[in-house]
């Protein structure tokens, strides 16, 4: 199988393994877990902020996040593509009782300009807008990075309006490595921000968010609430403290592979696809040949050649390259959908 259809895919390294099964555990509930400790501290030293609290997933980060920032009936904005609005089943309407309102970004990145327009001047007849949502790399963008500039000014405006800003980081060490930004200058232009582990870092489970003491204190609250709070999880938190030490860096080929796949596909006839474009780990492209769906082209991928990608609708698929998966795998990827093209 060469599986891209997610970098969440990814299996934790026998390294890993030996490091989680050897990590110190405790009580996290009551602070307790040295392990746990220590990854919260290692993020929010990498992100800038006063402290970070370990949750199981990144969705619960956005959440909680949502929560702290936001009373019921209030307004959140976020690019129309986000993972706030399309992959939380609903979340922020069923956990907050917030209006969620898209922004028509570039690939997933929108302006100060557009908050600004975006947002409701204070009145008995409109949700008072609370708080304004990043995604860095945006992923329906194809894993676009956001440029810090562009993160700044969206702060800003944001600040300028009295809001709040929270920055869904699932792949924001992509971001920083693609960039060259460190991660403490995206985190500071924001008030809350998050890593995932169990991405391109390669860790099995886990992300952390990170924010001022206040704020944690307040997302501890809920993650307790939520059903988040665990107990001897530094086996799971040793999987983050060890991708924080060695995987960051070797972020870099999953990049370089993305790169081969898109310059390898971007020619085929029945494919629309902009090389440039890709500047992380992820490939989104167009099936244009007559006839032929995503859903099939994936069917046929997976039945001739054990490729599996990630069918995003009636036309659009999209590859993400991980640790996982070899410069050869991507090779004969390419191989694979020539040969599948070629079919009619």
């Amino acid at each position: 199988m060469i599986d891209l259809f997610s970098d969440t895919l990814t299996k934790p390294t026998p390294e890993m393994r030996r490091f989680m099964c050897e990590a110190e555990v405790g009580d996290e509930q009551k602070g307790e877990d040295p392990t746990v400790t220590l990854l919260q501290e290692m993020v929010a030293e990498l992100l800038g902020k006063e402290a970070a609290v370990y949750l199981p997933s990144g969705t619960m980060c956005n959440e909680i996040a949502v929560k702290v920032h936001t009373r019921p009936g209030d307004e959140v904005l976020a690019d129309r593509t986000s993972h706030l609005i399309h992959f939380e089943g609903g979340g922020p309407g069923l956990l907050s009782g917030v209006l969620m309102t898209p922004l028509d970004g570039d690939r997933g990145v929108f302006t100060g300009a557009q908050v600004r327009a975006g947002a409701h001047a204070r009145s008995r007849y409109a949700p008072p807008t609370r708080l304004v949502s990043i995604e860095n790399t945006s992923n329906l963008g194809g894993g676009r990075v956001w440029p810090l500039a562009a993160v700044q000014d969206v702060g800003a405006a944001a600040r300028a309006l009295g809001l709040a800003t929270h920055m869904d980081g699932a792949r924001l060490l992509n971001a920083v490595v693609a960039s060259g930004t460190p991660a403490r200058a995206y985190a500071g232009a924001v008030d809350s921000a998050w890593i995932d582990f169990s991405k391109g870092l390669g860790a099995p489970v886990g992300a952390c968010l990170a924010g001022t003491r206040a704020f944690i204190e307040e997302a501890w609250r809920y993650k307790q609430a939520l059903g988040g709070a665990m107990r001897q999880a530094g086996i799971i938190a040793a999987g983050g403290v060890y991708a924080l030490r060695h995987h960051v860096d070797r972020l870099a080929q999953d990049h370089e592979h993305a790169r081969i796949l898109a310059r390898g596909i971007a020619d085929l006839p029945g494919i629309a696809l902009d090389p440039a474009h890709v500047e992380t780990n992820i490939v989104i492209f167009d099936v244009t040949a007559p006839g032929l769906t995503a859903a099939a082209l994936a069917d046929r991928l997976l039945a001739d050649a054990q490729v599996r990608l990630s069918v995003m609708g009636e036309r659009r698929l999209r590859a993400v390259t991980h640790l996982d998966v070899s410069r050869k795998q991507v090779e004969a990827a390419v191989e694979a959908m020539a040969r599948a093209l070629r079919r009619g």
